[in-house]
């Protein structure tokens, strides 16, 4: 039987320059996410798009969602195959491809580096990814390859 999980989240428009979307210049993408008993969100637009680059953008939180997720994921495993994890840090990277107002995402790569309490653990670390990335949620729910590259370093 599957469990169902609903999520709110409440995003507000603050771009409105006086004139409201009377023109495609006329307005900010600022906004803000808000998401009960956590701190606000600034959101923008990516700068590309006329938005503000102090601002999270759409495309960077869903990057960070995929590696808040492996990563999630990945520290539930190292648990379940008796791996010590010390540290653990990732720089993903994703491609966008645009084509006039449309576009969608052609694939993200998460690199983590995980550092671990003993050398007889790097091979149970490094093979632990596999099994995150088939149990991260949203890895599982977009339509485009999210790719592992993996680094697993002692500490």
């Amino acid at each position: 039987m599957a469990l169902t999980h609903d999520y709110t989240v409440s995003v507000e428009w603050t771009g409105n320059r006086g004139t409201g979307t009377s023109g495609y210049r006329d307005y900010a993408r600022d906004h803000v996410v808000r998401i009960e008993g956590l701190p606000d969100i600034l959101g923008s637009a990516d700068p590309t798009f006329r938005g503000d680059a102090t601002r999270h953008n759409p495309e960077q939180l869903l990057l960070t969602s995929l590696a808040q997720c492996h990563m999630l994921s990945y520290l539930h495993q190292a648990v379940t195959v008796g791996v010590v994890v010390v540290g653990y840090r990732d720089a993903a990277i994703a491609t966008m491809e645009t084509q006039g107002t449309g576009g969608r995402f052609t694939r993200a790569v998460l690199r983590p580096v995980v550092t671990v309490a003993d050398a007889s653990m790097i091979e149970a670390a490094t093979t632990a990814h596999h099994q995150a990335h088939l149990d991260c949620f949203i890895a599982n729910s977009v339509n485009f390859p999210v790719e592992v590259e993996p680094t697993v370093q002692v500490g």
